[in-house]
């Protein structure tokens, strides 16, 4: 079984962690900020839409990636595993936003077993710009 990997990005954003959280939540809105291409709902969470039990798919270069969100806590923390699409097992993700002076703090966690050599290292580049996409995006807005 390949090693477990685990990589978080922590970013201060100059902005309330309301913003960020509308940004993190909407899920068909993340190709404004992230290197996804395009993302669709294919199943909606409960309560929220964008909650817990929801199924997005993530299009970028290869095959879609489907991730299904596990927690949905509004304006803090959202959590998510990876169902299919990805050269990778066992991946799970965490975004919390906190307060932090008078912005936010953002730290977006990930842990997966590569499939291929070398993935850990696409994957952890692709959470590394999308956090800082995010970061830059919600202090834009």
């Amino acid at each position: 079984m390949a090693k477990l990997h685990r990589y978080a990005f922590t970013h201060e954003i100059d902005a309330s962690p309301q913003k960020v959280w509308d940004l993190v939540a909407d899920h068909e809105g993340m190709s404004a900020w992230s290197p996804v291409r395009s993302v669709t709902l294919e199943k909606e969470g409960a309560p929220d839409r964008n909650g817990v039990g929801a199924i997005r798919v993530l299009r970028l270069a290869g095959p879609p990636l489907r991730e299904q969100i596990t927690a949905f806590e509004p304006t803090h923390h959202l959590a998510y595993r990876m169902l299919s699409g990805a050269p990778v097992t066992d991946y799970t993700g965490e975004i919390n936003v906190t307060p932090s002076g008078a912005g936010s703090r953002l730290v977006w966690s990930v842990q997966f077993r590569p499939k291929l050599p070398g993935a850990q290292f696409v994957v952890a580049v692709v959470i590394r710009e999308g956090a800082k996409a995010l970061a830059k995006r919600a202090a834009r807005s």
